[in-house]
């Protein structure tokens, strides 16, 4: 496949663009910083929206009516990205939960083999899972021993100014249970294993799974009976209808005394209500929590004031580095695009989130197989006879300053 055009939909530095420009021949890529949101810290993928004026708006759906491949969604109107008729073949997100975006936007009834109509072409959408998976086994790790030594009563002990001697519990020995073993959930639990942790893993019932570290499966079913047992519970899956609401206020009553919770997954896997109360009550020794049921988080929000959570802003999984990462995913599914190769992260409408492939993981080489495992934590092809073409507005060293690149030529 040739003369493909290529639209990229976020910010994203100069030097990506340039190695998806340089990535193979015929390649046509679309880049206009200045009609994307702007970022507020590094590998900020949403950023903050611009308002366009009459003709920006115009390039810019001119531009999406060239496209035949998005590095991201349409940050204007993604639910009109892919018209009867258009060009637009496969979309590329770069985060891991995109069912609930593909459902609002009704891309997911396109994915699923709705087709364009008039004869457009088929829609391909791959996600960013697996890409998170390390920093999010950290944030994990962070929060385990966050609860497990004790610092929220070292903490306090420190603003007394207050010295006593006293015995730490050790996380080594431990029981871990983590709930979704795609890419986030198998790094966890290589993380916890690697640290002494004796690691459960809870997945889909009838699914085969193959983690190293992880030395008990269980299913749904078996949720409430591994509860009493579990020192730490990690929550690594997708928001579905099935994971909704899973841990409720029964569930964590079931847990032992003084456990704690991590959550890497979505905001209403957990009852927050509840999981407030467990935590007020001291039930619960702590938890960690990088997403929740609103957000941003009410500044009203009793979870705020508490010395035994961590709140992170949902940006746990953000690292300097990801940006290379996802350009690494990129130019790897483009190569397997033109070749007309099964492409990595595929999303299934059918199950809100990817069918049964092994995400791929930040560190791990191109053309690596693809596995066998579960879900993932959940956020334009024609002739143009042109040769190489890498027409690519490159950004300099802001937003709002760019270079323009001329065409059949790549960024030197």
């Amino acid at each position: 496949m040739t003369d493909v055009t290529i639209a990229i939909g976020s910010f994203l530095e100069t030097e990506h663009v340039q190695r998806i420009a340089a990535a193979g021949p015929g390649l046509r890529v679309l880049y206009e910083p200045e009609l994307l949101p702007v970022p507020r810290f590094p590998c900020d993928h949403t950023g903050l929206a611009r308002s366009l004026r009459p003709a920006e708006l115009d390039r810019w759906h001119a531009l999406r009516a060239e496209a035949d491949v998005f590095f991201d969604f349409d940050w204007l109107d993604p639910a009109s990205m892919a018209p009867p008729g258009g060009r637009l073949r496969w979309i590329q997100a770069t985060s891991a939960g995109i069912g609930a975006l593909m459902r609002r936007t009704g891309l997911d009834r396109r994915a699923g083999g709705g087709g364009t109509g008039a004869g457009g072409p088929p829609l391909t959408v791959t996600s960013a899972a697996g890409i998170h998976a390390q920093p999010l086994a950290e944030f994990a790790v962070l929060g385990a021993l966050y609860v497990v030594k004790g610092v929220p009563r070292l903490r306090e002990w420190q603003r007394e100014r207050h010295w006593e001697l006293y015995a730490t519990r050790q996380l080594a020995g431990q029981r871990a249970l983590v709930v979704g073993l795609g890419g986030i959930g198998r790094r966890v639990v290589a993380s916890f294993a690697a640290l002494g942790v004796e690691v459960w893993g809870l997945g889909r019932a009838g699914a085969a799974y193959d983690v190293d570290g992880l030395t008990r499966l269980v299913d749904r079913a078996g949720l409430d009976a591994a509860l009493p047992v579990t020192d730490i519970l990690v929550l690594a899956c997708p928001l579905t209808a099935e994971t909704a609401g899973l841990i409720g206020a029964r569930q964590l009553d079931l847990l032992p005394r003084g456990a704690a919770l991590v959550n890497v997954a979505r905001g209403p896997v957990v009852d927050q209500a509840a999981l407030t109360a467990a935590l007020r009550s001291g039930h619960l020794g702590g938890a960690c929590l990088d997403v929740f049921a609103t957000e941003p988080l009410p500044p009203g929000d009793p979870l705020w004031d508490m010395e035994n959570v961590i709140i992170s802003p949902h940006s746990a999984s953000t690292v300097a580095t990801e940006n290379a990462a996802l350009t690494d995913l990129f130019i790897d599914n483009l190569g397997r695009f033109l070749r007309g190769a099964p492409l990595r992260n595929r999303y299934d409408p059918a199950r809100g989130y990817l069918p049964g492939h092994r995400p791929v993981a930040v560190d791990e080489p191109a053309g690596a197989a693809v596995g066998t495992l579960g879900g993932e934590r959940d956020d334009r092809v024609g002739a143009r006879g042109h040769g190489l073409r890498a027409a690519v507005t490159a950004l300099a060293t802001d937003a709002s300053s760019v270079t323009s690149i001329g065409t059949n030529r790549v960024p030197s």
